[in-house]
């Protein structure tokens, strides 16, 4: 999928830590000239309109069983992690998602 092709992000949790939540900010901030919508959900209530999830490593089997076709971009820190920038880029640079 080229990152061009993504409307809709959604940030899966399960701990209500918080944690995600401040990812969902980060990215809503640094997609903001993008026509990008981000939210912030349950792993087990990701909605079908999704374009890709990205989720912690260790929800990232749940989310994928929840996402049916939809790619999932696991991730292993909650902020700063390489994962969540290679995404980020490719949405702003029209790069391909790698899932």
């Amino acid at each position: 999928m080229n990152g061009k092709d993504i409307r809709k992000l959604v940030i899966a949790c399960d701990a209500g830590m918080g944690s995600s939540v401040m990812l969902a900010g980060q990215l809503r901030k640094a997609l903001r000239k993008q026509d990008v919508a981000v939210e912030h959900t349950p792993v087990d209530a990701i909605p079908a309109d999704a374009d890709v999830v990205v989720c912690h490593t260790g929800l990232a089997a749940r989310a994928r069983r929840g996402a049916g076709g939809t790619p999932v971009i696991p991730f292993e820190v909650y902020l700063g992690d390489p994962a969540v920038d290679r995404l980020v880029k490719a949405i702003k640079d029209g790069g391909e998602v790698d899932a």
